[in-house]
């Protein structure tokens, strides 16, 4: 939208300009100004009893600030933890940008402290195992900023929200907080010989700049000892599952992580294939990724296609909280923000912790109140259905993990 690209844009050379300012007499680096911030003043109650909250990693690359922070503001809420990635293709300059254009845009994110860009940024190469690694580094960094989170969500700049946060906080209040939403399958088709048989190196794991991978010349035969599973590589996985893969005392997650570093495209894999090959984790994998997708038809599956106003009917009806693929500034995603959201241009979405007097020149939510209070909208309705189909289909769970 303009006044978020205007925004963006002033913050950028702003900031830019004081950035080499104080790097010529100083030494400052971008790198080292994210995380030196206060905690935050306001004190949120965590745990069972209390509604639950999600950890968002978002990630983008060089040139999609500006479709970063518009996502920010879609999925923004106080009770929520937020960590930005702009790839290593992105300048400093960027980054920081980011960082002071979500303050700016968000006033709550400085009381709350729930913002956070990463300043040493790692590369995400398509295809390559450096965008599992990345995830897997934001899902540590996200444990150790914060205590409380119960679900970590994976989004990029091509996603954007079909509910508000306060939808989304409701309908999640009733599940148990185990469960984690992966599509996947073990039907491996065509991707055996094309994706899993081929051994690649990724260049962005140990080469700085660099965003391409090689193959080898020889092919290896699939594993024994364990069973592929496939799938999109965005997820919504429970706080208990990411502590296993991150700090459990189990080995097969880095076993498996060591031979998904060799193979084409491992995000689509990884957690699949961690999830299913440890029983105990079977009856908590939901065999959805939550997200409205529109495929493309040859060859099958393997991009989705870009999302415009003649899909914003079919997008309502799946009850799907979120949708991917969107171009950068498509007029679809105003249609969602006026008659699905609510969101002005210059703000985030208004939620029941938003507490100034509402006017057609102030943010509802420059001031604010219990983060705890959530009122769902017209969409909490839909969004339920959908996920008592899916959870409620005893016949369809049996299916995970098969």
């Amino acid at each position: 939208m303009a006044i978020e690209k205007c925004l963006f844009l002033l913050v950028s050379v702003s900031f830019v300009s004081i950035l080499l300012f104080l790097s010529a007499i100083s030494g400052f680096t971008a790198s080292s100004v994210f995380f030196s911030r206060q905690p935050g003043s306001i004190y949120i109650p965590r745990g069972p009893h209390c509604p639950p909250s999600f950890a968002y990693y978002i990630s983008g690359g060089r040139g999609e600030g500006r479709r970063m922070l518009r996502l920010l503001l879609s999925v923004y809420h106080p009770r929520n933890r937020y960590l930005l990635h702009l790839s290593h293709d992105a300048s400093d300059g960027e980054r920081t940008a980011l960082a002071f254009a979500a303050k700016l845009a968000i006033p709550a994110s400085t009381e709350f402290a729930n913002v956070d860009v990463v300043g040493k940024a790692g590369a995400m190469t398509y295809m390559g195992s450096s965008g599992l690694a990345a995830t897997l580094h934001a899902a540590a960094v996200l444990l150790r900023l914060d205590k409380g989170w119960d679900w970590f969500i994976t989004l990029s700049v091509d996603d954007y929200p079909l509910v508000t946060q306060d939808d989304l906080i409701h309908v999640f209040s009733s599940l148990p907080r185990d469960l984690n939403f992966v599509d996947h399958s073990s039907d491996l088709d065509w991707k055996e010989s094309q994706r899993w048989e081929p051994i690649i190196v990724d260049a962005g794991i140990y080469l700085s700049k660099r965003s391409h991978y090689f193959k080898a010349s020889v092919k290896r035969e699939m594993p024994q000892s364990f069973k592929f599973f496939t799938g999109s590589p965005w997820v919504i996985l429970s706080r208990s599952f990411i502590e296993y893969c991150i700090l459990g005392w189990d080995n097969l997650p880095r076993s498996l992580l060591l031979y998904f570093t060799n193979v084409i495209s491992s995000q689509e894999s990884y957690f699949q294939s961690v999830l299913c090959n440890n029983p105990g984790l079977q009856n908590t994998t939901i065999n959805s990724d939550l997200r409205f997708v529109e495929w493309n038809s040859n060859p099958p599956q393997v991009e989705p296609r870009f999302l415009n106003k003649t899909h914003f009917d079919k997008m309502l009806e799946s009850g799907m909280p979120f949708a991917r693929k969107f171009g950068g500034n498509d007029a679809v995603l105003d249609m969602v923000d006026e008659k699905i959201l609510g969101r002005r241009s210059h703000g985030v979405i208004p939620g029941a912790w938003c507490s100034a007097k509402k006017s057609w020149w102030a943010n509802p939510c420059s001031r604010w109140k219990n983060a705890d209070a959530v009122k769902p909208g017209p969409r909490a309705e839909n969004f339920t259905i959908f996920m008592h189909k899916t959870l409620g289909d005893r016949k369809e769970r049996s299916k995970s993990c098969r």
